[in-house]
């Protein structure tokens, strides 16, 4: 694979996964075909054995020795070259002992993180530092606290180490916070109680999804999250879509477009998802097809500033009725990686669209899920999101275009929001 330090074995319906780096090279997912007589030179779609959710589509690629490589829900292909067998180091065994543990989580992030620099980290020095600290003889709790200590200062969200129950961590940029289910349920009811004067949202995908008319004949949307919209376990990708499909098709009706003179798209408090997702919500707020973002992966294991050619990706106009007119969207620190990329995708929007609130988080690309030789696993990113000038707002977040407080104990206490008032008298104004 052209990044993502990943070698897939593909054969007879069956796909595996190895995921390598300069020292090691480690058992990843494993998938089967789900297509009936597979092969040929069409696409073949696998469904991942350890999560029923997951599938990604192998295709064909420009010349016969190529290939991409689709994760459903994602944004962009991932390129492919056929080699003639696996790496040596995937027939042997990686030792399971502490060093090793300290050796592969390191070099995946030194192979693989693309913001050091930016985040004026030394991640060499960083490694110098703590691996005389891990020997033969160390405990699991004992390498875990050496692990939250190299990556805490990243104050990266799509960072991560799990070690199992109790040995868990991830953190975000300082002063935001990460949202969660109590955090969703109390801003929730602050605003029905607040901004809609005591009204209900009305709610899809599992309360996920809010709507509510507001005076001046304005529109209010409140997304939690680009996931968690159905009831089943392992729901996939297609029941996503539906479910938004669902929602936009109950909210945006051509009698409320027609009449409406503005939306606002809260998403202050939005955990992210699937990219995928907040394209398919674009294209219902557009008439037009326009850039949305291009998307790179660091592809130089030894040098962070060499990327995958830039994939750009579009916005086009749904098949569905569409909402065209002003939008503002209010966000925060605690919206997060897809709520970020949807975001994004509006900049270069025809129209008025304008950010009302905080910056984001500061987080876009995928996660990659890397296993240690110990069983656990470590969270990065490896990707840029650029807009249309080639800037990526990794780090500070996209920052609003009016700025106001959101959700701070000042506004609690005073029972404000100042950003949904600032929206609503923005989109009030006559253009």
């Amino acid at each position: 694979m052209d990044g993502y330090g990943t070698v897939l074995a593909v054969d007879r319906g069956r796909l595996r996964e190895y995921q390598t780096t300069a020292v090691s090279c480690l058992r990843g997912v494993s998938g089967r075909s789900t297509d009936e007589g597979g092969g040929g030179s069409r696409a073949v779609r696998f469904a991942l054995s350890d999560d029923e959710a997951g599938t990604l589509t192998v295709g064909p690629g420009a010349r016969p020795v190529r290939a991409s490589f689709r994760v459903h829900g994602a944004v962009g292909d991932r390129g492919l070259r056929r080699i003639g067998a696996l790496p040596a180091a995937c027939t042997r065994p990686v030792p399971d002992d502490p060093r090793a543990a300290f050796d592969v989580f390191w070099r995946n992030l030194d192979e693989n993180y693309p913001f050091f620099a930016a985040k004026g980290i030394d991640w060499k020095a960083v490694r110098d530092r703590y691996r005389p600290e891990v020997h033969a003889g160390t405990t699991d709790d004992e390498l875990f606290a050496v692990f939250r200590k190299m990556i805490e200062p990243l104050h990266d969200a799509h960072v991560s180490i799990d070690g199992g129950p109790g040995r868990r961590f991830g953190t975000t940029r300082p002063g935001t916070t990460l949202p969660g289910p109590d955090m969703d349920r109390d801003i929730t009811a602050f605003i029905q109680e607040r901004d809609l004067g005591g009204r209900s949202l009305r709610t899809f995908a599992r309360g996920r999804i809010g709507f509510a008319d507001l005076p001046g004949n304005l529109g209010y949307l409140r997304l939690s999250g680009f996931s968690g919209w159905t009831d089943d376990r392992h729901p996939g990708y297609a029941a996503h879509r539906a479910e938004l499909d669902r929602a936009l098709d109950a909210v945006l009706t051509p009698e409320r477009t027609r009449g409406m003179r503005g939306l606002i798209i809260d998403l202050r408090i939005n955990g992210g998802g699937y990219d995928g997702l907040g394209l398919r919500l674009a294209s219902r707020l557009t008439d037009r097809t326009h850039f949305a973002y291009a998307k790179r992966a660091r592809n130089d294991p030894a040098d962070p500033s060499r990327h995958t050619e830039p994939q750009p990706v579009y916005v086009r106009p749904a098949d569905a009725p569409r909402f065209t007119g002003p939008v503002a969207v209010l966000t925060g620190g605690s919206t997060i990686s897809a709520g970020e990329t949807f975001t994004q995708s509006l900049m270069d929007r025809p129209g008025r669209t304008v950010r009302i609130g905080e910056p984001t988080q500061g987080v876009f690309s995928d996660v990659m899920h890397r296993t240690l030789p110990n069983g656990w696993t470590v969270g990065l990113p490896n990707e840029e999101f650029l807009t249309s000038s080639g800037r990526t707002f990794d780090g500070p977040g996209v920052p609003p275009h009016l700025a106001e407080p959101v959700f701070t104990e000042a506004e609690f206490a005073h029972r404000r929001d100042s950003a949904f008032d600032r929206a609503v008298t923005v989109l009030g104004r006559r253009p």
